[in-house]
């Protein structure tokens, strides 16, 4: 329960308002007219109808069903609120169905039955099969929940999963993996002593053995105390397979030299006393909530290397079911998986485990801001919103159903079938994939001004994981060794990557040099060169650039765009490179929009328009797009005499003196750029068809303006700005730009210019 009054209250307001509850249906399919009627329901929908009659399968190609799962209680074991109800229930369940879709695109339905016997309710789950890929049974009592699972899942020919029992001993599973990593010890050698005989329990038992424990060495104790060969009291076949054969009766007698000790009871359980008879390093798992068996600080004051988890967000390790159920189910459904089965769930184990691992993405990192994430005895399981667990959990399940014979639909490739779900949690994959394609020819150079920076580091990281290209930051070698250990780095300047110190550095006579020969006849004295290669990174990268040194620059993530733009004009504006726009390219849930000119030209004339809009056309097709250009205004087809029509037109017959492999037209509205069919009544002989992607401003308050709105509004993701007639050497990026911002933005600088034109 929330532990303030206002921290109730708020929860209150969350699911009372804008609207009551947490989920909404939302049709996939436009219903706009009599034609979209009669396709959707009568007469058409009957041939959908048909085919699935004729063929089972189809109904996984003609309706939602593959992909929608059933969250299904009877409210009679509701998280730790006991047997509330199947009405009062109800906000869990909805809760459940929240989180499959956040965090793995599952639609689900929360189905709350008043039924407590188990065979009945058994019955009905099985009379749902037509209607759902996949069953998530929760929150039902045990023993009850054996028997509605063991039921379903002999007569039903699609997932059953009790997410209570197996979700929970899945992140048990790859905590404790972690933990004997951690510790040095392996599953087959450790003592496990554990509190709680309920569902979970007992499946963290069962988790145990499969991943090597031996039951000999498993000692189960409940609320009556150890279980035991002959014990008559509340005792059932689960606990049986787990009783001990011994004259031991208390948790305190079996307590003594336990590697791990999995709590799944109540509150205050293990004692500190009882911590200090474990083994060296314990691992102790206290999941009980709100209040764990032990606190963390408890066990610690007697056990100061004890590796410790819980079921709570404000310490380290919380073992969350979160971790597990959506990907697991997200792999099952995309394989069209009869079962969720043992190699199922240990693929699961392994994924999650493995991720811990890994480097921490930088979305996590944001997140959880001031976490530490790196894998330790602090960090055994990775945290929710770490984007990367669909791909590499989801994948890992579905091979294992391909390998153990329950996938109907085995997927032929499974690389691309991790990337396509990265794709679903990285808005920017699908379109960047052309981007990262082509730089992938070419090993670039990139040298990043701000190189202190955490998003730089983590881009680092990622560029390097990800690409050919070789990173440069401009920093302290020691404070950026510093972050990237405490960041949970495994890159290291000097070693992975090149860097530049502008406090010290051997090629500072050559850069302080270069810098003065190019300004020298534009004030810029010998001591003042000097001082600008000491403490202006952005001119130091547009240097390293000019000689040589790197291919490209990025710089920006603090500090205003123009003024990074003037040292960028000032050392690479040679030989006929010059600015002639900011290309923002916006990613929004119906597709790509590209706005300009965002940042350069405050007031452009017709001749840059012109320039801007052939620019935006060719770094549009980067993207494997074709161009459909809009000049945007207040104007419409010459409606306006005077102000940013005036200067759009202009620059349309400046456009219109040459062929262009690209289409455009204006001045318009922004309704009639994106809407055709109001184009096509407003001006019925407009050359552009269908609705345009790229937006082009006649001032730079409106591109920036519509970017932002975009950003902030409508959820829209931004790559870039890409800085267009600068040959592809210098890029100015702005300071909400993201780790995985920055990654893209290296890859566009990672593309030979001839791949663009």
């Amino acid at each position: 329960m929330s532990d303030t009054p206002n921290l109730r209250q708020a929860a209150l307001d969350y699911h009372a308002h804008p609207k009551p509850g947490k989920l909404e249906i939302k049709a996939t399919k436009p219903m706009a007219n009599g034609r979209d009627l009669a396709r959707a329901y009568s007469p058409g929908v009957a041939e959908a109808s048909l085919e699935i009659k004729s063929d089972a399968a189809n109904a996984e190609k003609y309706t939602a069903r593959g992909n929608l799962v059933a969250v299904v209680s009877n409210g009679t074991a509701v998280l730790g609120l006991g047997n509330i109800g199947a009405l009062a229930s109800k906000p869990v369940m909805e809760g459940k169905a929240v989180l499959f879709k956040k965090f793995a695109g599952i639609d689900c339905f929360d189905i709350e039955l008043d039924q407590p016997d188990p065979e009945k309710l058994a019955d009905i789950v099985c009379a749902l099969e037509p209607t759902f890929g996949a069953i998530n049974l929760e929150d039902i009592k045990a023993p009850d929940c054996f028997i509605v699972e063991k039921l379903c899942r002999e007569r039903m020919n699609i997932p059953v999963f009790h997410d209570d029992q197996h979700g929970t001993a899945i992140v048990v599973g790859a905590a404790t993996k972690n933990a004997l990593h951690v510790a040095g010890k392996k599953f087959e050698d450790i003592k496990v002593v554990s509190t709680g005989g309920g569902a979970a329990g007992i499946a963290c038992l069962g988790m145990l053995v499969k991943l090597g424990v031996k039951r000999e060495n498993i000692w189960l104790c409940d609320i009556h105390g150890l279980v035991y060969e002959g014990r008559a009291e509340d005792m059932n076949p689960h606990k049986d397979q787990f009783a001990q054969k011994t004259d031991l009766r208390t948790l305190d007698d079996v307590i003594p030299d336990a590697d791990l000790f999995l709590g799944l009871s109540g509150p205050n359980v293990l004692k500190p006393n009882m911590v200090e008879k474990m083994a060296n390093t314990p691992i102790i798992f206290a999941l009980a909530n709100p209040t764990p068996e032990i606190l963390p600080q408890a066990a610690r004051e007697v056990a100061p290397d004890a590796i410790i988890a819980t079921g709570r967000s404000d310490f380290p390790n919380q073992v969350n079911n979160v971790l597990c159920f959506p990907f697991i189910f997200r792999g099952a459904l995309d394989v069209g998986a009869t079962e969720i089965n043992d190699e199922m769930q240990i693929a699961c184990v392994d994924g999650i485990a493995d991720m811990a691992r890994a480097t921490t993405s930088a979305e996590a990192a944001a997140a959880y801001k001031g976490e530490q994430l790196t894998f330790g005895p602090d960090y055994l399981i990775p945290k929710p919103f770490d984007p990367r667990l669909v791909g590499v959990v989801s994948s890992s399940v579905a091979q294992a159903a391909m390998k153990s014979g329950v996938a109907k639909r085995p997927i032929d490739d499974l690389e691309a079938y991790k990337e396509r779900l990265n794709q679903t949690v990285f808005k920017s994959a699908l379109l960047m994939r052309p981007v990262f394609e082509a730089a992938a020819v070419a090993s670039r150079r990139i040298v990043f001004s701000e190189g202190e920076d955490e998003r730089v580091l983590r881009a680092t990281q990622a560029i390097l994981e990800e690409t050919t290209e070789t990173p440069i930051l401009i920093g302290r070698p020691d404070v950026i060794g510093a972050r990237c250990e405490r960041l949970g780095l495994t890159v290291r300047p000097g070693q992975d990557f090149q860097i530049v110190n502008p406090q010290d550095d051997p090629r500072y006579y050559d850069y302080w040099t270069s810098y003065h020969q190019i300004m020298q006849r534009r004030g810029v004295t010998p001591d003042l060169a000097k001082a600008i290669m000491r403490t202006n990174n952005t001119a130091i990268a547009a240097i390293m650039v000019h000689r040589g040194e790197a291919d490209s620059m990025i710089c920006g993530t603090f500090g205003e765009y123009r003024w990074h733009l003037n040292y960028v004009e000032q050392v690479l504006g040679l030989g006929g490179l010059h600015p002639h726009g900011a290309l923002s390219l916006m990613i929004l849930e119906d597709g790509p929009l590209f706005i300009a000119d965002t940042h350069v030209r405050q007031l452009p004339t017709p001749e840059e328009l012109a320039e801007t809009t052939i620019g935006a056309a060719r770094h549009v097709r980067r993207f494997g797009l074709e161009a459909k250009i809009a000049f945007c205004s207040q104007s419409q087809f010459g409606n306006q005499a005077e102000g940013s029509g005036k200067r759009l037109r202009a620059a349309l017959e400046i456009l219109d003196s040459e062929p262009r492999d690209f289409g455009y037209e204006g001045e318009m509205n922004l309704d009639l750029a994106l809407d055709p069919e109001l184009r096509a009544r407003i001006f019925p002989n407009s050359r552009l068809e269908g609705t345009a992607n790229v937006l082009i401003f006649a001032h730079a308050d409106a591109a920036s303006g519509v970017r932002n709105i975009l950003k902030m509004k409508a959820d829209g993701l931004e790559v870039g700005p890409i800085l267009m007639g600068m040959g592809n050497r210098a890029h100015i990026v702005t300071p909400s730009i993201t780790a995985r911002g920055l990654l893209n933005m290296a890859a566009i600088a990672g593309t030979p210019v001839a791949h663009y034109g």
